[in-house]
């Protein structure tokens, strides 16, 4: 099967992708190393080899395990897109799929392509241009907006021309199928995906997107590191959350009804975290000051101008919950190395200042803000509410986003969808409009669940399936079963339902059992 010519179908592919990477010269390989041949626009194929499996680690990245055999390719696209693809040796299910990266990039994604391999199909992941020596690095962009726009949209569009043309290079036929799948800043690749190039995909699954990027660096990240760490006195160490979270799930747990440790939808807790306040000669251990009141209250509400607009949504409470969450983004293990203040940092100095002494402290969301998002926005933000492409070419779209995440918060998610549904309305009523959307795009929010994973909440489930049901057998997923898990035990399954419904339990049975519970 992967030999012969490459027929006239491997021509229609590589004229469609020829909008990002011009039209390839097609060759006709004959093995796995053949494939180092093949001519791509501006791109190199730096190696094409043969892995045997069932184990390989991969360079900088620990081993992975129960792979089948597959041809490695390693490519380079101009200026520094570096790509590979995996294209299995059997078993092939005749799909390709794409997948995401996370924080500022920089690495190939190869757990997130074993998982894809295992399944049978073709993959490719990026690093968009550019070596992150961390997952919150953004020194690389330092004077480098080219580099910037292949990071926000066009490392990952180029990836998925060149995976595409050579999985069917290999195969001799295109795949019946293109899937992409990505969370967090893989997220964000998914959205630009389907509103910059709707024809690359047949359906994507983008989590807890990073779509909002510039103002998710600059109010998502930046306000609660200026809450926290702008004022000494208003940092809150790591040892306090607890506090915070067993407060908020005390008040706020059985609001739905339920006392299960997950707030369903935080949004209708109502906790004044000033109960928390230090009394005279209190443990500050045990409690709270004001200026950590304060702080908490403003990471909340979300980042607003001078004139009192809300530029972006607050992280929702609930996300003080769990390893992982608050002490990782908000806190760290000592102050300025919690995540947010991390990610923005580097944003400020190397992306928006190019500025590598440039003092967060002094930034100015009533002028700042509106030149960062001249300078770059055109570049990485995915927020075009316009998915008539997308819609019209018959592709289907999953985004799911978890309620305690405390990186980029589900309101995020829930802003854009109804942006969404507001632009394909066209005069129609809400309902006329939402069946409309939900034709093609559906929002999935997972209640206590962290960024991507995590959490007290059913964190593990499987969209890539209910996509694949979706797409070839239009079977569109009103309801998607999720778990969570303590150790290797599986204690709870609930339904993860369509927005804007939500699960309603029954009243009767167990409330760990997802059959009792019906999307409302």
């Amino acid at each position: 099967m992967r030999q012969g010519l490459v027929y006239a179908s491997v021509c229609a592919v590589l004229l469609a992708s020829a909008s990002a990477v011009g039209v390839a010269t097609p060759l006709a390989p004959a093995s796995c190393a053949s494939l180092q041949a093949l001519q791509l626009p501006d791109t190199r194929i730096v190696s094409a080899t043969e892995v045997g499996g069932p184990a390989f680690s991969p360079p900088g990245a620990g081993a992975l395990n129960n792979l089948p055999p597959f041809c490695r390719v390693v490519g380079v696209t101009t200026p520094a897109v570096r790509f590979e693809v995996w294209l299995p040796l059997t078993n092939w299910n005749g799909k390709f799929q794409g997948v995401g990266n996370g924080g500022t990039a920089g690495v190939i994604s190869y757990g997130a392509m074993a998982t894809a391999l295992r399944r049978g199909y073709a993959t490719a992941s990026t690093d968009t241009g550019h070596v992150s020596k961390d997952s919150a690095d953004s020194s690389w962009a330092l004077g480098r907006l080219d580099l910037v726009a292949d990071f926000g949209y066009r490392g990952l569009h180029v990836m998925t021309d060149n995976g595409k043309t050579l999985t069917t290079a290999f195969y001799d036929t295109p795949p019946r199928h293109s899937y992409y799948v990505g969370c967090s800043k893989g997220g964000q690749q998914g959205l630009m995906e389907a509103q910059r190039f709707p024809g690359d995909y047949d359906g994507l699954v983008a989590g807890a997107p990073a779509n909002n990027s510039t103002r998710s660096y600059l109010a998502g990240h930046l306000w609660p590191a200026l809450a926290t760490e702008k004022d000494p006195g208003s940092y809150i160490p790591a040892a306090n959350v607890p506090l915070l979270a067993a407060a908020v799930t005390a008040a706020c747990d059985a609001v739905d009804g339920i006392k299960d440790g997950v707030l369903a939808d935080p949004r209708a807790c109502t906790f004044d975290p000033s109960v928390l306040a230090c009394r005279a000669g209190q443990d500050p251990a045990t409690c709270f000051s004001n200026k950590q009141i304060t702080a908490v209250k403003e990471i909340w509400a979300g980042a607003r101008s001078s004139a009192g607009d809300r530029i972006y949504p607050g992280t929702a409470p609930g996300a003080e919950s769990g390893a992982g969450a608050w002490e990782r983004y908000v806190t760290g293990a000592a102050p300025r190395s919690g995540r947010h203040f991390q990610l923005a940092d580097g944003f400020l100095k190397y992306v928006i200042f190019d500025n590598p002494a440039y003092d967060f402290r002094t930034f100015n969301y009533d002028v700042d803000l509106p030149a960062a998002l001249a300078k770059v926005g055109r570049l990485i933000d995915a927020v075009d509410p316009n998915l008539q492409p997308l819609e019209q070419r018959g592709a289907k779209l999953i985004v799911y986003h978890g309620w305690n995440d405390p990186s980029i918060p589900a309101q995020n998610s829930v802003n854009y969808y109804e942006s969404v549904l507001t632009a394909l309305a066209g005069g129609a009523d809400r309902p006329a409009a939402l069946a409309r959307t939900q034709a093609f795009f559906r929002l999935f929010l997972v209640p206590g669940m962290q960024h991507c994973s995590g959490g007290p909440g059913t964190d593990r489930f499987d969209m890539l399936t209910a996509l694949e049901h979706w797409v070839e057998k239009g079977v569109a997923p009103d309801r998607v079963i999720a778990s969570h898990t303590t150790g290797d035990r599986v204690d709870r399954t609930r339904p993860l339902c369509m927005y804007p419904q939500v699960a309603t339990y029954t009243g009767n049975g167990s409330t760990d059992e997802a059959a009792n519970f019906v999307c409302r």
